[in-house]
């Protein structure tokens, strides 16, 4: 019988060396699922594929992406959030989940406990379009037009709530003008209705316009950003027609709260570096993505600045979700 237990003493004490070493692997030891919460194909999905492919190189370990759309980004976010804090379930949420979807509807998660912020990786330039057709040329021109013809315009969104309508009737509101919201389910069939000339008016991602201003159908009149973008040095903002409208459509790196520091801090740095490769640089900026990183810190004080600045926007506005 000692004999048996010296034996069994000595096949633990061989094995031990590689149960420590399994459990103290360093970070990331098994597949990372990488949650995109709208369906494939565009910018969102894009970008989390780009970051996935570089990160699965640079650690030899898979990053895996899955689209898990619907509720307005919020099923994919909430099972993010009520995932285990291990460091292998992410989020690339869209600004709207944090700053719009919390004032328009009840949420299956608290955006500002329940999911801790990693990094912004991208701004998505929204720009200000009209069909070809349109008399106006620049944003005067289009706010003159709406003052002589009250109730005449027509802009169309992605949906009651989403940041194309934010932008649309922020300029309403400060420009002192009343463009009429008709609401569609996604971009794509709003578009169509604006190369029709059924709307007057888009303010949405530059990627899905760009290749009817090239065409000659739709025409760019400004850019919905803070500043001017860096891929449109010649496109105005805007701001410097009408001071104050603004909207910048960023996209961040999310992981459930509880998720430790080291894991953030590893995930936060590798992003940054694979957002710096030229090569990737150059295949966003082709998709009207500008690629941008910051601190979890920094990140954490925009989500709280933006929503306090678009839930005023959507109470004076009286946005409800559909």
């Amino acid at each position: 019988m000692l004999k048996k237990w010296l034996w069994i003493l000595g096949l633990c004490q061989a094995l031990a060396p590689g149960v420590v070493s399994a459990q103290t692997a360093p970070y990331p030891n098994k597949p990372v699922k990488f949650v995109v919460p709208i369906t494939p194909g565009g910018s969102n999905d894009v970008l989390a594929r780009t970051i996935a492919q570089k990160l699965s190189d640079n650690w030899r370990q898979a990053v895996v992406v899955e689209n898990r759309p619907g509720g307005g980004m919020n099923l994919g976010s909430d099972l993010v959030a009520k995932s285990p804090p291990d460091g292998y379930t992410w989020l690339l949420g869209a600004n709207n989940i944090f700053v719009t979807n919390p004032h328009v509807g009840k949420m299956p998660f608290d955006v500002f406990k329940d999911l801790i912020p990693v990094t912004t990786v991208a701004v998505v330039p929204f720009v200000l379009a009209v069909n070809a057709n349109f008399p106006a040329k620049n944003v005067a021109e289009l706010v003159d037009y709406a003052k002589k013809n009250p109730n005449a315009l027509n802009y169309g969104s992605s949906g009651n709530g989403s940041p194309q309508q934010l932008a649309a009737e922020m300029l309403n509101h400060v420009a002192g003008i009343k463009m009429q919201h008709v609401p569609y389910k996604g971009a794509v069939p709003a578009i169509t209705d604006l190369l029709g000339g059924r709307i007057q008016v888009f303010i949405g991602a530059v990627n899905s316009l760009l290749p009817h201003v090239k065409d000659g159908k739709l025409r760019l009149l400004a850019g919905a950003g803070g500043k001017r973008f860096a891929a449109f040095p010649d496109l105005p903002a805007i701001s410097e027609t009408v001071p104050g409208v603004a909207l910048d459509v960023w996209l961040g790196v999310f992981m459930p709260a509880g998720v430790p520091k080291e894991i953030v801090t590893k995930v936060n740095a590798d992003i940054a570096q694979v957002l710096q490769l030229p090569e990737v640089r150059s295949n966003l900026a082709a998709q009207g993505i500008e690629p941008t990183t910051s601190t979890p810190e920094a990140l954490a004080q925009i989500i709280r600045d933006d929503h306090a600045r678009w839930g005023k926007v959507i109470r004076d506005a009286n946005i409800k979700a559909d």
